[in-house]
């Protein structure tokens, strides 16, 4: 559970340090959709606490719309930074909450 904790929480520092590179590159968008992703992830790990199933549930959803959203910026800008990091990352985190899901 601590490993899990630990993945959770350094996903959501991941998701608002990139809001924070996005207000350095005077993106409100970047601020906001970081801000938000971050936020709902540690909502995740709240509801993960209290209901394993309805948390990680949660996860998944959240996770695989930022893998849409950053598939979609990748395929626009063509650039692995920063949108193909993170979707790296997104997928990394998808699977790890899917593999802990099937596990359940």
């Amino acid at each position: 559970m601590i490993l899990e904790q630990i993945i959770i929480l350094g996903f959501s520092l991941f998701l608002f340090i990139g809001a924070y590179f996005g207000v350095k590159a005077k993106s409100k968008i970047s601020l906001i959709m970081g801000v938000a992703a971050g936020t709902l992830i540690l909502i995740g790990d709240l509801i993960l606490r209290f209901n394993q199933k309805a948390g990680l549930l949660f996860l998944m959803v959240i996770a695989g719309l930022l893998i849409v959203s950053f598939v979609q910026r990748v395929l626009k800008t063509k650039k692995m930074m920063p949108a193909g990091m993170l979707l790296i990352t997104s997928v990394l985190f998808f699977t790890f909450i899917l593999f802990k899901f099937l596990k359940f």
